[in-house]
């Protein structure tokens, strides 16, 4: 039996008349055998139900282990990869249901779009950094429910980007691939400051680049050091939503701060 997959924290914004943007976390509830956990956790024989404490199930801080070569550190990654696609098609239809579109995506080509409606998709997911270590034993120890954030974006437009990041960019990577430009003005912030805003100008970019299609060094390289001093004030006077546009694009840039996701639409 597969784990279930479920969104919550499901949230609606609405960019433009017709461009939308949703964002929710995924997790699952991993599948077990209870009888094992029963036997293992409470100690207890199995074959007589009153000694099946249902406090104890409630009250339980789940975890769960998997036995020394069931799964590499690698096949855990790759299934929260599948995890965190299937949540953004999810997403996608609650979205299509609250916009009552019935519709689906083509993904034959990039950029996605919808079969009937030709409106744009684009789709990001990311996860937290993992908390998961290997014991003394080699067993790997999960913490469940597994969550990861995703967010999908539709516009009848033109194509557009999103972005969701969960976690800042480290600093020695970000002056790998920023601007001088950007360097400088973020070498001056305070480095709480700083970190934000090095996000942000990271998921601007991986946003273009979706747009673009540009290689990944290629979008991380253009310089949006322009954009710095209204990200700041976006960031400083913290409203759910800002919109910035962008002078040197055609486009406009959604800053959704609690829900750490970028939209160039």
């Amino acid at each position: 039996m597969m784990p279930t997959l479920r969104l919550t924290h499901i949230r609606f914004n609405q960019l433009q008349p017709m461009t939308w943007c949703a964002t929710a976390q995924v997790s699952e509830t991993p599948y077990f055998k209870h009888q094992d956990w029963l036997s293992k956790s409470l100690k207890r024989p199995i074959n007589n139900p009153a000694y099946i404490n249902t406090d104890t199930w409630y009250k339980c801080s789940w975890r769960y282990h998997l036995p020394s070569g069931n799964l590499s550190m690698g096949d855990i990654a790759r299934t929260q990869r599948q995890r965190q696609r299937q949540g953004v098609r999810l997403l996608l239809q609650q979205l299509l249901d609250h916009l009552a579109l019935s519709d689906m995506l083509d993904e034959s080509s990039f950029p996605y779009r919808l079969v009937k409606a030709g409106h744009y998709v684009c789709f990001s997911h990311t996860g937290n950094k993992s908390k998961s270590k290997l014991n003394e034993n080699a067993n790997q120890t999960i913490n469940v429910p597994l969550s990861s954030t995703v967010a999908v974006v539709i516009s009848p437009h033109r194509p557009i980007g999103v972005d969701v990041e969960n976690n800042n960019v480290a600093w020695h990577v970000a002056k790998r691939f920023y601007s001088n430009s950007e360097i400088a003005i973020l070498q001056s912030l305070p480095m709480m400051r700083r970190d934000i805003i090095a996000k942000l100008l990271w998921q601007i970019k991986e946003s273009f680049i979706k747009i673009y299609q540009y290689t990944l060094a290629q979008g991380l390289g253009v310089d949006y050091a322009y954009l710095i001093d209204e990200l700041i004030d976006a960031i400083e006077k913290q409203p759910s939503l800002t919109v910035i546009t962008d002078h040197k694009s055609p486009y406009q840039i959604a800053v959704l701060s609690t829900q750490q996701t970028i939209v160039v639409f």
